[in-house]
């Protein structure tokens, strides 16, 4: 019998490129909840967005590798996971060209308007009472989080001579760009900010009221991290009032319902969680759950554990 690999979400990808080799189980909120039989025997998981609760590891007594198909793991209850001595490993890297790429097409399309261009073009409007958009190159580029993700989104900024300046916990020795302390002091010297870091307690609704009355009337923001990193109400309001020039939007704190208010504003790009999507990444996602299973399987660490 091949072994089972518990899945709660759709994971295409996963399931052509392993079904040979395993047997995949739907599981909540994906599917219904499997037999006892599978449910005792499973010992792999593999979660997307919805991740993994201490109450369905409980359901799983067999269970020894949580992987997340994504960069994203602040939906799995890592302390249970601890508790319990399970594994969780995550698609570190594989997806940060992609998301890279899609944070510099929300920004273009926010700051060129293309949207709204292509709205008007379509609709026979040849430049008529169209105000001229602005161009990315020279601008001054904020990044929260400097991840692989952001070094990738930082590295192609530069190709647009922007000057880049970033926040973390702390400055890093290898990179030549400006750190602030605060996202606040650095939305207040940037024109352009984007949020690549992952969601959780540490980052929750990092970027509040201040930040965004910090970034002011002519900055755009573009999150492509976790929703929950952007205080919604406070975008909302700021968005509304022009308190900042637009917003570009790949992430919601309440996915996958986007906030009816978001429809009604022409100052924002809206994507459903679509940065990481691309078949050149599924690819990589692919191999390395394969890496990633094997090792588990041998009794080996993992290549990619979540950090401690």
């Amino acid at each position: 019998m091949k072994p089972y690999i518990l899945i709660n979400f759709d994971g295409a990808p996963a399931r052509r490129g392993l079904g040979g080799d395993f047997t995949f189980v739907d599981f909540p909120p994906h599917g219904p909840l499997p037999d006892q039989d599978v449910r005792t025997a499973a010992r792999i998981a593999v979660t997307g967005q919805a991740g993994l609760s201490r109450e369905q590891m409980d359901l799983l007594p067999a269970l020894g590798l949580i992987h997340v198909w994504g960069a994203g793991y602040d939906k799995i209850d890592l302390a249970a996971a601890r508790e319990k001595r399970i594994v969780v490993s995550y698609d570190a890297g594989t997806n940060a060209t992609s998301v890279a790429d899609h944070a510099f097409a929300l920004l273009f399309a926010l700051m060129r308007n293309i949207p709204k261009l292509s709205a008007l073009t379509k609709q026979g409007n040849w430049r008529k009472n169209v105000q001229p958009p602005m161009i990315p190159t020279g601008k001054r580029l904020g990044l929260v989080g400097m991840g692989r993700i952001g070094e990738r989104i930082a590295r192609r900024a530069e190709a647009f001579d922007m000057t880049i300046a970033y926040h973390t916990r702390g400055p890093r020795a290898d990179l030549p760009w400006r750190h602030f302390q605060s996202a606040r002091d650095l939305a207040e010297n940037v024109d352009l900010l984007v949020v690549a870091v992952p969601g959780g307690a540490s980052t929750h609704h990092m970027i509040d009221g201040d930040v965004l009355k910090a970034l002011g009337p002519d900055g755009f923001l573009v999150n492509v991290g976790r929703g929950s990193v952007v205080d919604t109400q406070a975008l909302v309001a700021a968005l509304e009032a022009g308190a900042i020039a637009g917003a570009g939007l790949d992430v919601y704190e309440d996915e996958p319902r986007v906030p009816a208010a978001f429809g009604n504003l022409d100052n924002v790009v809206l994507t459903p969680h679509i940065a990481g999507w691309a078949p050149e990444v599924h690819e990589a996602a692919v191999a390395l759950f394969r890496r990633n299973i094997d090792r588990f399987l041998r009794g080996e660490p993992v290549i990619t554990p979540v950090p401690d």
